[in-house]
């Protein structure tokens, strides 16, 4: 079942997985691990205010963190991220498009 390069998978059925190439579902997978700071298999307010603290924003509170959480219905295990993030990029062009898109307007920019 092999996928032509810069093609974006088929999105269909509830397996969450089938959405996604195994490439892209081991960068998402990098992703959620650096987010999960605690390691405990879920992302909470906690993970959140941590991550973004290492990312130099110390300054996020405990509210905003936790209201990054209520996006999703139940705890942010990789299943749930990974839903999430299907939902996100579901309506966004493929990689290969979105490369050319910038290699055309970094052309196209006054030195």
């Amino acid at each position: 079942m092999s996928k032509a390069k810069g093609k974006k998978p088929q999105r269909s059925g509830s397996n969450v997985f089938a959405n996604f190439d195994q490439q892209q579902i081991q960068e998402f997978k990098e992703a959620f691990t650096i987010i999960d700071q605690n390691r405990d298999g879920f992302v909470d307010a906690t993970d959140l205010k941590d991550m973004w603290a290492s990312l130099g924003y110390p300054d996020k509170d405990d509210k905003y963190c936790k209201e990054m959480t209520t996006a999703s219905p139940g705890p942010i295990n990789f299943t749930a991220f990974l839903t999430f993030m299907g939902e996100k990029l579901q309506d966004t062009d493929p990689e290969d498009v979105l490369h050319n898109a910038f290699a055309c307007s970094i052309l196209i920019t006054p030195a």
